[in-house]
C-alpha cells in the first residue's frame, strides 16, 4: 500500500511514456534502434519557483552555500540572493544556472531522478501527432529554428507550448535540459569532432541538425557545469 501511494505521488504531474525504440544520433552497425523501457517524465521543466522551494528546505543548495565541487560559478547567477528568484512571472519560467549535481539532488528530494539521455531523446522525438517524428523534415526544421533563437537566457513561462503525443511540453521550446549521463547514450563510444564535417561522421541521419546541436551541448557538460540556457525536468519509474 505504501509503495502504491508513493508511486501515485511521484507520478502526479508526470506523463507516462510507454516502452519503445528510437534511433540515436550515433550507433554501431546492428544497433540502429535503442530500446527504452516505459518511464514517467515531468510534463514541464522544473521552474524557478519550484527550485526556490527546494532551496528553502535544502540550505546546502542555496546560491551562497553551494560547494564549488557541486556547481561552477554560474550557479543561480541570475538570482539576486539565496531566496530571491525573481517576481511572480519569473517564478513560472524554467530554472536555469543549475548543475547536474543540483538537478540530481532536486529530483531525489522529490522521489524522482533525472532522465537518461536515451529516455530524454526518445520522448523528445515525439511531435504533437506522432510518437517518432525524427524523420519528419518539418519537425526537425522547427527544432533547429527554436534552438538557434536560444541565446538570451531569458525564457517564457512553462506549459505554454503544444504538448507532444505523450502530453509533455517544452522539451524543445525553452531551454536545453540536463540528463543523468554526461554524453548522449547510444553513440558509438568514440569521441566526435563537433565541427560540421567531423560531427556527421558515423551519424545515422546526417541531416538531423537538431540532434547534432543537442549532442554538442550535452557533450560539453560535466557534473558542475551551469548555463543560463540549461534547465532540467525529472523522470521516474512507472512501476511496470
Amino acid at each position: 500500500m505504501y509503495l502504491a501511494a508513493r508511486l501515485a505521488f511521484v507520478l502526479s504531474g508526470m506523463a507516462v511514456i510507454p516502452q519503445g525504440t528510437y534511433s540515436p544520433l550515433y550507433a554501431t552497425k546492428g544497433a540502429e534502434r535503442v530500446a527504452v523501457r516505459g518511464f514517467a517524465l515531468d510534463r514541464a521543466p522544473v521552474t524557478r519557483g519550484e527550485f526556490l522551494e527546494f532551496v528553502r528546505s535544502n540550505a546546502e543548495w542555496r546560491k551562497s552555500a553551494v560547494k564549488r565541487t557541486a556547481a561552477d560559478n554560474g550557479y543561480l547567477a541570475d538570482w539576486r540572493g539565496d531566496l530571491a528568484a525573481g517576481n511572480a512571472s519569473d517564478l513560472r519560467t524554467p530554472v536555469t544556472g543549475v548543475s547536474r549535481n543540483a538537478a540530481l539532488a532536486y529530483c531525489e528530494a522529490k522521489g524522482k531522478r533525472l532522465p537518461t539521455s536515451n529516455e530524454w531523446e526518445y520522448a523528445a522525438a515525439a511531435s504533437a501527432t506522432a510518437r517518432d517524428a525524427a524523420r519528419d523534415r518539418n519537425f526537425i526544421s522547427r527544432l533547429v529554428a527554436l534552438y538557434r533563437n536560444r541565446a538570451s537566457g531569458r525564457s517564457q513561462a512553462v506549459g505554454k507550448s503544444t504538448p507532444n503525443v505523450y502530453g509533455v511540453r517544452d522539451m524543445h521550446e525553452l531551454v536545453w535540459e540536463l540528463t543523468a549521463d554526461p554524453i548522449h547514450a547510444g553513440h558509438t563510444g568514440h569521441e566526435h569532432d563537433m565541427s560540421c564535417a567531423g560531427a556527421a561522421m558515423g551519424a545515422l541521419d546526417p541531416s538531423n541538425y537538431a540532434a547534432f546541436m543537442r549532442y554538442a551541448v550535452r557533450s560539453g557538460l560535466n557534473d558542475r557545469t551551469t548555463m543560463k540556457t540549461l534547465g532540467f525536468r525529472c523522470a521516474g519509474s512507472t512501476g511496470s
